[in-house]
Formats: C-alpha cells, sequence, structure tokens
C-alpha cells in the first residue's frame, strides 16, 4: 500500500493520498485548500485517482474537489448525512481500491456528515481526532454526539495510526493506544460531564498545562 500524508495549504491542513501498489489505482482524502501537491504526488508515482474522499464538507477539506474532478474524473465520496457526492457511504460500509478495502467510520460531532477512513492501520480522523486534541463543536448536543463518535474510535486496537486533518498537535501522527493514555479529552471519556467541562474550558487549560 502506498500511503501518504501531505501539507496542503489553509489552516495547516493536511491531505492524504492512499495507492494500491498492484493496480496503481488511488484515492484522495481531503485535498484542500491546494489540492496541487496532493496530485503530483500521484503523478510522480504513478497514480491514478478514482476517488476523493471527504471525512467532512467543511472548505478546507472540499476544496479541492473540482480540480481532482477535473483533472481525473475522480468520484467524489462523503457520508450520506452530507447529501452532496458522487458515492455516499454509510457506516461500516467499504470501497475497493484496487486490492485495497476503504472502511468508513461515521463519527458525527465536530459536523453530522463527519466520518474517519480506515485503511489497512492506517485511520484518517479529519477533524474529529487530532494528536492530542479534538474536533471543535458548536452546542453541547454537538459535544455529547462527539463524546460517542470518540468511544467508537477507542473499540479499536492500539497499534491503528491515527492521521488527523490538521497539523494541530506536537506531531502529525500518532496511534490510538497513545491517544488513549495522552489525550486529554479521552483521558475523560468515561465521563461525559468531565469531557463537556475540559470543552469549555480547553483554552485556560491549554495555558495551565503549556499545550499548544
Amino acid at each position: 500500500m502506498i500511503f501518504k500524508q501531505i501539507l496542503s495549504g489553509g489552516d495547516r491542513n493536511f491531505g492524504y493520498l492512499v495507492g494500491c501498489e498492484e493496480t496503481k489505482l488511488a484515492a484522495v482524502i481531503d485535498p484542500s485548500p491546494d489540492p496541487a501537491p496532493c496530485f503530483q504526488e500521484a503523478e510522480a508515482l504513478g497514480l491514478k485517482v478514482i476517488y476523493v474522499i471527504n471525512t467532512h464538507v467543511h472548505y478546507d477539506h472540499t476544496g479541492g474537489n473540482d480540480f481532482f474532478s477535473g483533472k481525473s474524473e475522480a468520484k467524489i465520496v462523503t457520508h450520506s448525512s452530507s447529501m452532496i457526492g458522487d458515492i455516499l457511504v454509510e457506516e461500516g460500509e467499504t470501497l475497493e481500491l484496487g486490492n485495497l478495502e476503504l472502511n468508513f467510520i461515521h463519527t458525527p460531532g465536530h459536523t453530522d456528515e463527519s466520518m474517519c477512513v480506515l485503511v489497512g492501520e492506517e485511520l484518517v480522523t479529519g477533524d474529529t481526532l487530532f494528536v492530542g486534541k479534538i474536533g471543535g463543536t458548536y452546542t453541547r448536543g454537538d459535544a455529547e454526539v462527539e463524546f460517542e463518535s470518540l468511544k467508537k474510535l477507542l473499540k479499536l486496537e492500539d497499534g491503528i495510526r491515527v492521521w488527523p486533518g490538521h497539523n494541530y498537535g506536537v506531531k502529525p501522527s500518532s496511534t490510538i493506544g497513545e491517544e488513549r493514555v495522552s489525550n486529554p479529552f479521552l483521558q475523560r471519556i468515561d465521563n461525559i460531564n468531565e469531557f463537556i467541562w475540559l470543552k469549555e474550558n480547553w483554552a485556560q487549560y491549554k495555558i495551565d498545562h503549556g499545550i499548544q
């Protein structure tokens, strides 16, 4: 498997290139706001991009959709609740990418349509889970939904590698095991009130604990 994390402009956005070495078919995940680096990497590796997958439909994760649709006629893949895209997927569905299998995990909270993409041991988390942090929410109800989504991710094996949508953490990637023991939000995943408290007081918590 080919798996590349690529800086893609915006607010420290990451795009991802996933390719099947045997068939040379590829998918790009969140190729925006600057899709050119992902496209150039695919070309350099001789890959044909057939899917563009959006972990959610905020512009900083979808801005490169039209670029890839025009360059490679790639199909846009989103969660069904977004109601946009060429291929709408549900929780637990898979897509074949050559000899690879893309698995979709619905993780609402940051947005209703947020999802993570698992391929092998690589988990692209969009704005659901960052290294040492989690995605923002606007209401207590959204935070409660996100709480349940994060619980779902913690059912994965510790060795699964976490690849976030932005370079917001102390390093660009992590693992489920590392996040389980070091992410302050996941340390509160058994108590919704403590989890909500941390979301509401995150700015001060970062100052008190020297977090960037």
